[in-house]
This record gives C-alpha cells, structure tokens and sequence, in this order.
C-alpha cells in the first residue's frame, strides 16, 4: 500500500506540471490569437468596386502581398466589365456604393446629378497632403472636374487605344497584306468569311465579330477613318452632333454592307463582349476593331485552343480623303469617386486616400502592374523582363489588378518593361502613335444642363436608329425622322447651349 502512494506522488505533480504547461500555452496561444486579430482589426477596411476585365480576380497571394504592404484590409467587389455599368447604376440608385466605386469615362454624365446633390466627397482639396496624389496631372483632373471641383481619382490611358486585331496566320494563308485603307479592310474581312482562312474546307468563319456598343465596338473606330467628328463637329459656327454629318451615314452604310453580305456575326446589335471575343478565340472570326490592348489575352487564350494562331495589329487606316484619323476620349479611363453614405468621417476619407496614393509607391506599383518577382517577371537591371512562359500565369493572378491603378502612365515609380515586342508592348506602342492623328470632342469640359438631364434617353433615340439602319428596318429618310425626333426632344436645346459654351471659351 505504501509502496504504491509513493510511487503516486511523482505522476501526480508531473500530471499537474504536465496540465499547467498545457494552460500556460493555451493563455499564450489566445493572447497571440488576440494580438494577431487586433492588428488586423485596427487595419483599415478599403471596400471597393472594381471592373473585372479578367475571367477571375488576383490570385489571394498577390492581394495578400497588396494589403500587407499598403497596411490595409482590402475589400474589393470585382464586377464583370460586361456588366458593370448595370452594376454601378443600381449601386447608385440603391444608395449601397462602396467607399471607393470607379466610373467609367462613359458613364460618368449618369452620376454628375448624384455629385452635385452631394452623394461624393469633394478630395481636391485633401491631395496636396500626400506624397503621390500631389503630383497628379492637373489638366486631366481639370478634364474630370465639376464645376470646377475635383471628385475622383483618375485611372490614366492615352488618348485611343483603338484599332484593328487581326489574325496574322489567316493573312498570311490568303496571302492578304495587312489593310491600309477601309477598301482593304473590307477585303480582308470578305476573304475571312468566303476564303477558307483556317483551311479546314468549311465555309464556317466570318471576318469581323462585333458587339453591341457603339462607342467601344467597331462603329466609332470604323466612323473616324470615314472621317466623322467624335460626338459633336462645329459646323458654321455651331456645335452639332457626329450623326447630322455626311461620314456617320457612310459609316452606317459600310456597316451595313458588312451586315448584308453576312461579313461578320449577324447578331452583332445583341452580342456581349464575352461572346464577341469568344467568337475570336474559337477562330470563329478573324477580326476585331476596338481597344488594341485586348490583343494580348485574345492571342494568349487562343493558343491555348490552337497554337498555331497569331495575331497582328493595324492602327492606321486611310479613309476616303486620305490620312488618318482617330477618336480620342479625355486622358482618363474613369474615375474613382468616394461614397458620403459609407464614408461618414473626414478621417475615414483620408484612409481611403491614402490607400491609393500607397499604390503608386515603388513597391506596391510594380506588385500591381508585373506581380511578383521571380514568379510572374524578372529583373534585367532596372527594367522587367516578361518571359512568354509566365504570361498565362500573369493573366490568372495578376492582370486583373490593372484597374486599381491610377496616373500609372505617369508614375515615375512604375518600372519599364525591357526591349521585347509583345502583343501588348505593340499595343501601346501603336497608341502611342494615333496620338499623332487624334481627333477630340469639341465639348470636353463644356456644360450642358440638357446633356446632364437628357443625355442618356436622346442617346438611345440615336443608337436604337442607328442599329435600324444597319439592319435594314428604317431607310435614310427614316434615320433622320429620328435625328429630328432627337432634335425635338431637347438635341435643339443641348446644340445651343454647347454652341454658346464653345465660343465663350474661344
């Protein structure tokens, strides 16, 4: 019996040293669990929505990396680009914007009454405190002001970035050049649907797949090389409308002919962009006219279903008159504008701010813009490398971040990409050049109270005419019995006001 209480005493105060250290370690663990999340909770919440150009988001290691050095949480709401306009107005409408929300240069006239109303933060004056946002161009911020008050952070571009993707290795099995002149491309096109370019003895491509936009599509591209204003002209001393002049109704009718010779997908006036450039990755079609930067994931997506595919570009088109021509929007893409709803407090605001100046830091820009080192590119000295074997990896992890760049063009921060001529390098070289030949719209930075009040229900008079003509349901007379509706339902009153704001500024 003694023998056995003895032995007892040492496994019992080793049961108890054993369950003190166990307590010991769990009071650590939770005051380490503790410490861990009171870090990450006294980080601050940036809630963005963002347009997601890519089939998924960044990968969650690159945002990781993204918070931990810009010291935030991120909470970022990626919309389809395809959708995002529709996404945006019910965001708008329903009062429930992120902090943060982007808006597309072309949607921007939809929220300029919720700005004025006092819906956004007012952040011109809050700029000159950080270190990168100070430095932001003031003649694109003026582009972007209201009333002479800056609301938004741009995302930068050139001037137009539009042109002609077309397949290279199609070109080369017809024996076609790349088109010079609108004769040309129309050529290319008609031999892209009867000739057989893919050579598998089947009638089954055609030459150019569109979709249903008339700005960002094919139209507005193919409109400047016939030599049309973008959006308004000044005629006679007055500021009118693109569709009154002579090269819109060429351009109608070369669509038109497109249309009728089946040349190109005869659902067009209700085809996505998704679809639209599925169409191209299939080798359904052969040609592509819009943003020339989209060449790079069609090439990439495509040699993925057929290696053999190449693609080439063309950003100059002589049009009936000779030389070039191209449209141009304002310097920036759109905007990131700040929600009063769910920003209460000027200090909350400034958190807001300063995640996006951060972004323009050295570090964190080229996170955004190449991923990371050693994995997605490499350095060559003071310039990034883009090996051809990681640029699917780019396209899966890194792209998508692209668009919560801003004034990236300018960013003195961001390095150069090394000596090396991809699609997308040939891009924004060739947008580089239609800075050359760029026609602008006369009215950027003008006022129209009627434009602000009207402008989304005259548009779509002249769009829903626009698509009759081309699909052959209303004749000329037709389109401009339209054009006169427009006129009657405020167009008149928007011309005079443009027309009375052009020749003050002049």
């Amino acid at each position: 019996m003694g023998n056995d209480s003895s032995q007892a005493r040492p496994i019992a105060a080793v049961r108890i040293l054993a369950a003190l250290l166990i307590l010991f370690l769990c009071s650590s663990c939770a005051s380490s669990n503790a410490g861990n999340q009171n870090e990450s909770s006294s980080l601050p919440v940036i809630s963005i929505m963002a347009p997601l150009h890519f089939p998924h988001p960044p990968s969650q290691e690159i945002i990781a990396q993204v918070e931990a050095l810009a010291k935030v949480k991120l909470d970022i709401n990626w919309v389809p680009d395809g959708i995002y306009t529709d996404k945006m107005n019910t965001a708008l409408s329903t009062n429930s914007l992120k902090k943060a929300t982007f808006v597309k240069h072309t949607d921007y006239i939809f929220v300029k009454n919720a700005i004025r109303s006092g819906s956004f933060w007012e952040i011109g004056s809050y700029l000159e405190r950080f270190p990168n946002l100070r430095h932001l161009d003031a003649g694109i911020l003026a582009q972007a002001a209201i009333d002479g008050q800056v609301f938004g952070l741009y995302t930068e571009r050139p001037s137009s970035r539009q042109g002609i993707i077309i397949r290279q290795d199609w070109l080369e099995a017809l024996k076609l050049g790349k088109p010079e002149t609108l004769e040309d491309l129309y050529e290319v096109i008609k031999q892209f649907t009867l000739g057989d370019p893919d050579g598998n003895g089947q009638q089954d491509t055609v030459g150019l797949a569109d979709r249903n936009d008339l700005v960002f599509g094919a139209f507005k591209t193919l409109s400047s090389y016939f030599g049309t204003p973008n959006n308004w002209g000044i005629v006679d001393k007055k500021v009118i409308p693109e569709f009154e002049t002579a090269p819109y109704l060429e351009t109608m009718n070369f669509m038109k002919r497109l249309y009728d010779e089946k040349l190109m997908n005869a659902d067009f006036a209700v085809t996505s962009k998704e679809m639209q450039r599925d169409q191209i990755i299939r080798g359904a079609a052969g040609v592509y006219i819009g943003s020339m930067t989209d060449v790079q994931r069609l090439s990439d997506e495509a040699k993925q279903l057929n290696p053999k595919a190449r693609f080439t570009l063309v950003n100059r088109i002589q049009g009936p008159g000779g030389g070039y021509r191209i449209w141009s929007i304002p310097n920036y893409n759109g905007l990131y504008l700040f929600s009063k709803k769910a920003i209460r407090t000027e200090a909350e605001l400034l958190e807001q701010l300063a995640f996006f100046d951060r972004t323009m830091d050295k570090e964190l820009a080229n996170l955004m813009r190449y991923g990371i080192e050693g994995k997605h590119y490499t350095l060559n000295g003071e310039k990034v490398q883009l090996p051809e074997a990681t640029s699917q990896l780019r396209v899966t992890e890194v792209n998508a971040l692209y668009p919560l760049m801003i004034a990236d063009l300018s960013n003195p921060n961001l390095l150069k990409v090394a000596e090396k001529e991809s699609m997308w390098e040939l891009a924004e070289r060739l947008s580089a050049d239609n800075d050359k030949f760029i026609v602008k719209d006369p009215t950027i930075g003008l006022e129209s109270k009627t434009y602000d009040e009207k402008s989304m229900e005259l548009n779509k008079i002249i769009s829903d005419a626009t698509y009759k003509y081309i699909l052959g349901q209303i004749s000329a007379d037709g389109f401009y019995q339209e054009v006169d509706r427009w006129k009657r339902s405020g167009g008149s009153q928007m011309m005079a006001e443009y027309t009375d704001a052009y020749f003050k500024r002049e």
